[in-house]
């Protein structure tokens, strides 16, 4: 070694400095405030697994001071906040905004802030104006959101990644320095999983949108496909999460009556725990027990009693009885987040080894408390005179949300007797299928006010406060099926006159829908929805005078049906081929 090495000892220090990992940071309290709410709720976040061995050791912290959190507070985050100290139209989450600045927001133009959306669990913010109150509110609420893709982000567990600070790199300068401000080699490994056990259990006293439904043993299990069509067991019960799957079920016929999938006690026997992490629990109560024979003939028992499977014997033919078929959970939930009542409607039958492997049917949905049902608006096609079904879509990948009351889902002003445009904000008529409708009120303007304040005012009357996205094709659609619903085509029709700021005037919604099905009883199906927002030339007002401008709404149903040919069953033909030579020696 020349005389300019380092010596041999700290050569070997600093290769196992730079060998080892970072240190896993310690846990952190994240506070979220809503806009509405008069106390904050602190969520602590889990510390992450070392990717590396418990004997790989880890670096310290770098002396020029810890690192900076990373901004993965939803809350906190706002995609639309351009313009420092002051208030950027429709963002509902700039902090610079004020009540007289919600009264002439349309809409938020970013409802939903995320984080990264490739984690399993993250934190949404949902942001909405409550135009019913005086002066306008804006509306919080942060929301546990599941990522539907089994390729998710479980845990980070790189914390390096989480930071863009460089270490100090030691030298033959600063290396006794760094050596006493280390904390050693040491491996916090075990420590970091013992707290990472906590993970499971939510600190919240309330069931939130997507959380899994605790019982007293562990979690409300529902059966469903996930990676193929066979019955996955572990997965567990979403709150307010309505599904309906179909999976098959693979058995050994000898086994049947030790398999707990298939025992009507493995469904009923659960209790619920009315709010996570509490000692109330709530029992499944048995509705309806239905037993389906082989023919496929259903007969209902008068008991709700626990029936065993039963393994016989007929002929040559082995069967097992009382195996369930179908389960229809029924929860009754509270705005509070609690489970109240829970309800459990079975369908038993009987599988032999002919049937093997055979299909069973899970059902779970909620209903609020003290809630009456929501009549559908058709089954499946429209009925003249019952509302539309519409609702909007947060984000790529998640179903269409829709409000609880029918009549409130698709929109239009509502004329009165007073035709003030100013009086009757907030008022609206539902659309009713099959039924034009057209409405309008007067709008006075003095040379006081501005363009850009009477465009967002008179923008907020005419689509109300949350405009649709979809419109069910069907009475009947669900909304877990994005595929079928029609979206809406929104246009903004605008003047020839050149003027910097244009008035809307009108909203012209036209509804094309067609027949669909059998002649004998066709059903009507909406497939295309077109808004027109149609503006004008700002009028010119002198000071001191005042000009009246017409507002109007109109809806059109357009029967866009084609019309029904009769159908005739072609004519056989003769598909007859002569052999190549036929002809010979002629041609």
């Amino acid at each position: 070694m020349g005389s300019r090495g380092l010596p041999p000892l700290l050569l070997v220090l600093l290769d196992c400095w730079a060998s080892g990992s970072a240190q896993a940071g310690a846990t952190s309290a994240v506070t979220t405030e809503g806009f509405n709410s008069a106390e904050p709720a602190a969520t602590t976040l889990r510390p992450a697994l070392s990717p590396g061995p418990p004997e790989t050791p880890r670096a310290p912290r770098p002396s020029s001071g810890p690192r900076p959190t990373p901004v993965t507070d939803v809350a906190a985050l706002c995609v639309c906040d351009l313009s420092p100290a002051r208030c950027d139209v429709n963002c509902c989450c700039d902090p610079d905004c004020s009540s007289m600045d919600f009264s002439v927001f349309s809409a938020c133009s970013v409802p939903v802030v995320t984080g990264d959306r490739q984690f399993c669990s993250q934190k949404a913010a949902l942001y909405s104006l409550n135009f019913t109150a005086d002066p306008p509110q804006r509306v919080f609420k942060l929301v546990d959101q599941i990522n539907p893709s089994i390729f998710c982000i479980h845990i980070t567990n790189h914390k390096p990644a989480l930071s863009f600070i460089n270490p100090e790199v030691p030298d033959e300068n600063n290396f006794d320095k760094l050596m006493k401000t280390s904390d050693g080699f040491s491996s916090t490994a075990e420590s970091d999983i013992s707290l990472t056990t906590k993970l499971d259990a939510p600190s919240a006293a309330k069931y939130e949108y997507g959380a899994h439904l605790q019982t007293s043993d562990s979690f409300l299990r529902f059966p469903s496909p996930l990676t193929s069509s066979l019955c996955t067991d572990d997965n567990p019960a979403a709150f307010l999460v309505n599904e309906a799957v179909k999976c098959t079920r693979r058995i050994n016929l000898e086994q049947c009556e030790e398999i707990e999938a298939l025992s009507m006690a493995y469904y009923s026997s659960p209790k619920i725990l009315r709010v996570p992490n509490s000692k109330t629990e709530v029992p499944i109560t048995v509705q309806s027990v239905v037993i389906q024979s082989l023919n496929k003939t259903l007969t209902r028992r008068k008991d709700t009693a626990v029936l065993k499977q039963a393994l016989a014997e007929v002929g040559d033919i082995r069967i097992c009885s009382n195996v369930v078929l179908e389960v229809q959970y029924s929860l009754t939930y509270t705005d509070a987040g609690d489970v109240t009542k829970a309800a459990v409607s079975l369908l038993l039958g009987t599988v032999s080894s002919a049937v093997v492997p055979f299909q069973q049917k899970f059902e779970i949905r909620f209903i609020q408390q003290n809630t009456k049902p929501v009549l559908l608006s058709g089954n499946p096609g429209y009925v003249a005179g019952l509302p539309l079904a519409a609702g909007f879509r947060p984000r790529k990948g998640s179903g269409i949300i829709q409000t609880m009351n029918r009549h409130g889902q698709f929109t239009i002003l509502r004329s009165t007797a007073e035709q003030d445009c100013l009086a009757i904000e907030g008022v609206r008529a539902p659309v009713l299928f099959g039924y034009n409708m057209q409405s309008g009120c007067k709008l006075r303007l003095t040379g006081a006010v501005t363009c850009q304040l009477v465009v967002q005012k008179v923008k907020s009357l005419l689509k109300g406060q949350g405009f649709p996205d979809y419109v069910a094709p069907f009475g009947n659609s669900q909304a877990q099926d994005v595929l079928d619903w029609v979206p809406v085509h929104f246009v903004t029709q605008a003047s020839h006159v050149k003027d910097d700021c244009q008035l809307p005037v009108a909203l012209a919604v036209e509804v094309e829908w067609t027949k669909y099905g059998s002649l004998l009883n066709p059903q009507a199906r909406i497939v295309n929805v077109t808004a027109r927002l149609i503006a004008s030339a700002f009028p010119e007002t002198s000071s001191g005078s005042e000009r009246t401008v017409l507002i109007s709404t109109a809806v059109t149903f357009v029967d866009v049906s084609a019309p029904a040919e009769a159908g005739f069953r072609a004519q056989p033909t003769i598909n007859a081929k002569l052999p190549f030579n036929f002809f010979f020696p002629f041609v």
